[in-house]
């Protein structure tokens, strides 16, 4: 190659070429950024709720937050309107945590111990129709009037009652009222029974179907403030007499707080089991009324639920003495007579969950102790599962159990427990 072959770039016109000399490509520029906004107070502060949502645009977002790090007054509103946004969330599930009433009572009496404290025993019914009151809340007249069907076992057979809603609470309006007459306060059932202070009249069932009979139109909403106003009455009541009675103390009676008894007509529970017992109803029924209205319905909480199986374990060896009397036991149950007191044959009941325990039930006589010697059988369930067998809403049969040693042990305490059951 010669020198006059070689044409550079920047060769002149001498080089030869007629090609002009090629400049080089300028850089690409970055673009500048947009100028922030500049908004005055009035504007940004009308911006809050929008940012808080966030439905500000990038600029408007960036120009609020700017001046939320400089303002006082709208950064506080700003926090007040985020908080406000989260509440507008609708959560997974509309039900409060059972234990939640629980442990906000205990948070504000750590603080501020009530004068006249609730007593422990009484706790559970307090929760429980509390519970069921906010349920009730917000019904129409459709749900008040929804059909529900009341359950439980007579004798051996399984039985069933229909009503409403409202016929339920003024079910336990009814019953509550065996309570309450025996801490002194009206019967709600008096002018339909005859009842007076202090002489409840009539069985559970029996009050119950007497005030649906004398009703002169099927329960409404109505019912509800009377329940209402005496669950308040019998746990304020419970409290104000540590468990006495207007009529005589318990410690002229010679016994504790909460055992004066509860007259149900053909037996009778101390205060402190009766309100333990009322307090497991309303649960039972509230669940009824939830199915009815197709809604959930939580169990209760633990320590209540553990309250509420140990009464059941506790009445099981009464149930079975009555079954026995009746002669609704196992064909060829083996009897063995028991000394008041002394170990007899037993049965381990195990209850699974965090209302659950271990219990040995007699099984020879009510008055006879339960013994892990003489242990015959072993039966588990879980905790709201045997609350279901002993309120008659699944069968013996039904109840899931693991079951090991007399099987005929095991069938007559199952029996027994459904027939806890009552209207």
């Amino acid at each position: 190659m010669t020198d006059a072959d070689h044409v550079g770039p920047y060769d002149g016109a001498g080089g030869g070429s007629d090609t002009a000399p090629v400049a080089p490509a300028p850089l690409a520029s970055t673009p500048a950024a947009p100028a922030p906004l500049r908004l005055e107070h009035p504007v940004l502060k009308a911006l809050l709720g929008a940012w808080a949502l966030a439905a500000c645009s990038a600029e408007e977002t960036a120009a609020v937050e700017d001046h939320l790090g400089d303002c006082g007054v709208c950064a506080d509103e700003a926090r007040r309107l985020r908080e406000a946004v989260g509440l507008l969330q609708r959560p997974d599930s509309l039900d409060l945590d059972p234990a939640l009433r629980t442990r906000v009572l205990e948070s504000c009496l750590d603080r501020r111990p009530p004068r006249i404290p609730v007593p422990d025993w009484a706790m559970s019914y307090d929760a429980e129709t509390a519970r069921l009151d906010a349920l009730l809340q917000d019904f129409g007249d459709a749900e008040w009037h929804a059909p529900v069907r009341l359950r439980w076992f007579r004798g051996a057979d399984a039985t069933s009652r229909r009503t409403t809603v409202a016929g339920v609470i003024a079910h336990l309006l009814a019953v509550d009222g065996l309570v309450a007459v025996a801490l002194g306060l009206d019967d709600p059932l008096g002018p339909v029974t005859g009842g007076t202070a202090g002489k409840p009249v009539g069985s559970p069932a029996e009050r119950t179907e007497a005030f649906w009979e004398a009703s002169r139109f099927p329960p409404t909403r109505s019912v509800r403030g009377p329940w209402r106003d005496q669950t308040h009455a019998l746990v304020r009541t419970a409290s104000f007499t540590g468990g006495g009675t207007s009529r005589a103390s318990e410690a002229e009676r010679g016994g504790g707080p909460g055992t004066m008894p509860v007259s149900y007509g053909d037996f009778e529970l101390p205060l402190r089991d009766a309100l333990v017992d009322r307090a497991f109803e309303c649960w039972v029924h509230a669940v009824d009324i939830a199915e009815a209205v197709d809604y959930p319905y939580e169990p209760p909480a633990p320590r209540h639920l553990h309250a509420m199986v140990d009464l059941a374990a506790r009445m099981l060896p009464g149930a079975l003495a009555e079954r026995r009397r009746a002669g609704l036991t196992s064909p060829g149950e083996p009897r063995h007579l028991v000394t008041a007191g002394r170990p007899g044959r037993s049965l381990r009941l195990e209850i699974e969950g965090l209302g659950g325990g271990e219990w040995l039930i007699p099984l020879d006589s009510p008055a006879a102790v339960g013994s892990a010697d003489h242990e015959v059988a072993h039966v588990a369930l879980d905790d709201v599962e045997f609350c279901r067998l002993a309120a008659g809403h699944v069968s013996p049969e039904e109840a899931a159990a693991g079951q090991v040693g007399d099987s005929t042990a095991i069938s007559d305490v199952l029996s027994a427990a459904a027939a806890l059951s009552r209207m």
